[in-house]
This record gives C-alpha cells, sequence and structure tokens, in this order.
C-alpha cells in the first residue's frame, strides 16, 4: 500500500491509499479518482515527503530499542527471582501481608493481588511494599 497526496485542478488537496503507483495511474486513465471536494476528475500526485530518518536518529531509535529489550529481560529475571523464592497468595494478599506485619513472629516473603485501594490502606497502616511491573512469560 502507498499513500499519495492528491491535487486537483482547482487546488484541493487531499490523500488517498493505493495498492501500488501503477494503481494509481491505472485508475486516473480511466477517470476512476475525483476530487472529495468538487468531484472533478482531473487529478494529479502532488509533492510528497518521504520518511527519512537521519543516522543519528536511526542510532536513537535502535539505541531505545535495545533499551527496551534490557528492561524486559530484567523484569522477567525478577519475575523468576519472586515466582522463586516468595509463596504466591493471590487476590489474599492484603490480608496475608497484614497478618505479616502485625505478628512479627512470622516472617516469610509473599507476594499476590492487590487493588489500588487495598494498596494505598496498606500504605496508610505504614506497611511498605512495593508494586513490580509483572511481565508474562510468553514474551519470552
Amino acid at each position: 500500500m502507498i499513500k499519495y497526496n492528491l491535487k486537483c485542478k482547482n487546488k484541493h488537496e487531499f490523500e488517498s491509499w493505493f495498492s501500488d503507483s501503477k494503481e494509481f495511474e491505472r485508475l486516473r486513465s480511466k477517470n476512476m479518482i475525483e476530487c472529495v471536494f468538487c468531484n472533478t476528475k482531473s487529478v494529479t500526485k502532488s509533492i510528497m515527503s518521504p520518511r527519512v530518518m537521519s543516522k543519528e536518529q536511526k542510532e536513537k531509535e535502535n539505541r531505545s530499542l535495545k533499551e527496551i529489550q534490557k528492561i524486559r529481560k530484567d523484569l522477567q529475571k525478577m519475575r523468576k527471582f519472586v515466582e522463586k523464592n516468595f509463596e504466591y497468595v493471590g487476590d489474599q494478599f492484603p490480608r496475608e501481608v497484614r497478618s505479616i506485619y502485625y505478628d512479627k513472629r512470622k516472617n516469610k516473603n509473599i507476594y499476590g493481588n492487590a487493588t489500588p485501594e487495598e494498596t494505598e490502606e496498606l500504605k496508610e497502616e505504614g506497611i511498605e511494599l512495593t508494586t513490580i511491573p509483572w511481565s508474562d512469560n510468553k514474551d519470552n
């Protein structure tokens, strides 16, 4: 697919998509392209500016992609560590973390789910916790 900027004889400008440049020429020769504003069939391609990236822009884009990949890899390592060394308590997390916090004799590592409201309540009670962006294993 290719997008062209088109201009009619009345100087109206608009855009349209074509499967390729030959398709544009074929449709134009059959008078099948018309201005969306005035319906004239006298339409030509106007000057287009293709997306051209400088070497610096390409390098910056590549660095950004590498940084994203590194972050994803680090999050996956963190997830594996947590799953191996912590007990999953699911939606019971707020209840379980309170139990551990208020019963100082218990000391175990847990992880699970909490709503934003539950998280805020826990913080207001003085319970320190953190949220980790959970990277899906299928992204490996």
